[in-house]
């Protein structure tokens, strides 16, 4: 038996050890026990996982992150006992505490959230700055901000992938040019693409450029003002009273999307939180560190949860390997099947969604999900610096290189319908 070969063996067998050592069932060992110091609490899963990646990681060249990160994007659904459960949180997960004061039970309800009192926070040991919410969402909620992603936020000023292949006019609704496609859609996988279906990414406010990796005060249009209520009340509920949503990122992933390892630097302010909300199917999310060469934790998102990175953890690296089935086995997660209340508070941002709306939007849901990404760009009286502008049209990014789909990056070419 070669070296190389042994090497890729003892590696294997050490992420297999590490995924066991995750599950609380340490790996069967030759031999009699042999005495030794036990984990600090929390470490085990994390110390494993490191291990095996720093093992697995020197097999081809690839660092640790990749290698864990082609791991979970390859792997079986069911084998999957690695992943952190927040539904069953243990281990290296904590209860973290909110700032229940910093936002009224009405503002919450206005913004379709529970009392922050009733929402189940968590932290990782290791990833100070990470806050994990467990679905806050009043029942029916989630509804209004699929559809918006769907039917309001994919119209224009906003910007979207779709720019760069198709004329303007072509893009103008996507909604309307792809609803009645989604409402007929049968099981066939051979049935053509709608547009929303063919839909990765849109930018809100100021939008980022995929090209310079940078946001510039001339490129941007108005934020929508539901969305920074919302971003608003969540970022002071974990600390952060003042929070301004400037730029959103919103990606649609389907079943074979993956987002790839990266980390949100470009806004100029980084003392702000980057928040996360998740709707419709679920996915495994890495967390990585300030390196590649860190071995990520891997972590469950399902629908209505959200993140947010901060402190020490804002600069992370971090990616989607997998979008998996909701784990109800259900078509939709039963948190989407929920009504929403007709006895909205006064000034609530959310509104109700018609049945014929919901049917499309519950359609594309079946096999996709949907992230918002928010970001403060600037901090309070902090501007762009001084640099040569270009016109919005110059500042269209050739194509998100993150979003993955068939573990290949998109690479489409230019004013091609696809």
């Amino acid at each position: 038996m070669s070296k190389a070969h042994r090497a890729r063996l003892a590696a294997r067998a050490a992420l297999a050890a590490a995924i066991l050592w995750c599950c609380g069932r340490p790996p069967a060992r030759p031999g009699p026990p042999r005495q030794r110091a036990p984990p600090a609490r929390g470490a085990g899963p994390k110390m494993a996982a490191g291990a095996a990646a720093a093992a697995l990681g020197r097999e081809g060249g690839e660092d640790a992150f990749r290698r864990l990160f082609r791991f979970y994007r390859q792997r079986d659904a069911s084998d999957l006992r690695g992943v952190v459960d927040f539904s069953a949180p243990g281990g290296q997960v904590f209860r973290s505490h909110l700032s229940i004061s910093s936002v009224s039970d009405q503002d919450a309800s206005r913004a379709g959230l529970q009392p922050v009192s009733r929402w189940k926070a968590y932290g990782l040991n290791g990833y100070p700055g990470f806050i994990f919410i467990r679905n806050p969402f009043l029942p029916g909620c989630q509804r209004h901000w699929v559809k918006q992603c769907l039917k309001l936020y994919t119209q224009k000023p906003n910007v979207c992938n779709l720019d760069l292949h198709m004329a303007p006019e072509k893009t103008v609704d996507l909604w309307g040019q792809s609803k009645e496609q989604l409402r007929r859609k049968g099981s066939s996988k051979c049935e053509p693409r709608s547009l929303l279906e063919k839909l990765r990414w849109v930018t809100l406010g100021y939008h980022y450029n995929w090209d310079t990796k940078k946001y510039t005060a001339n490129h941007h249009t108005p934020f929508p003002s539901d969305l920074a209520f919302l971003s608003e009340q969540v970022a002071a509920a974990c600390g952060f009273q003042g929070f301004q949503a400037q730029a959103g990122i919103l990606n649609y992933y389907h079943f074979d999307s993956s987002l790839g390892i990266h980390v949100d630097e470009s806004e100029l302010d980084h003392s702000r939180p980057l928040l996360s909300f998740s709707f419709g199917q679920s996915s495994i999310f890495l967390l990585g560190g300030l390196k590649r060469e860190e071995a990520p934790t891997a972590m469950f998102m399902h629908s209505g949860d959200i993140m947010v990175m901060s402190g020490f953890s804002r600069l992370l690296h971090h990616a989607v390997p997998r979008v998996l089935p909701n784990p109800e086995g259900t078509a939709l997660p039963s948190c989407l099947d929920q009504a929403l209340s007709s006895d909205l508070p006064a000034g609530s941002v959310i509104e109700h969604s018609s049945d014929e709306d919901w049917q499309v939007c519950a359609k594309y849901l079946q096999s996709s999900r949907i992230n918002m990404t928010i970001r403060q760009v600037l901090a309070e009286g902090q501007k762009f610096p001084e640099e040569s502008g270009t016109d919005i049209k110059g500042q269209a990014p050739s194509e998100d290189s993150h979003h993955q789909e068939n573990g290949r990056a998109k690479r489409r070419k230019p004013n091609t319908d696809s």
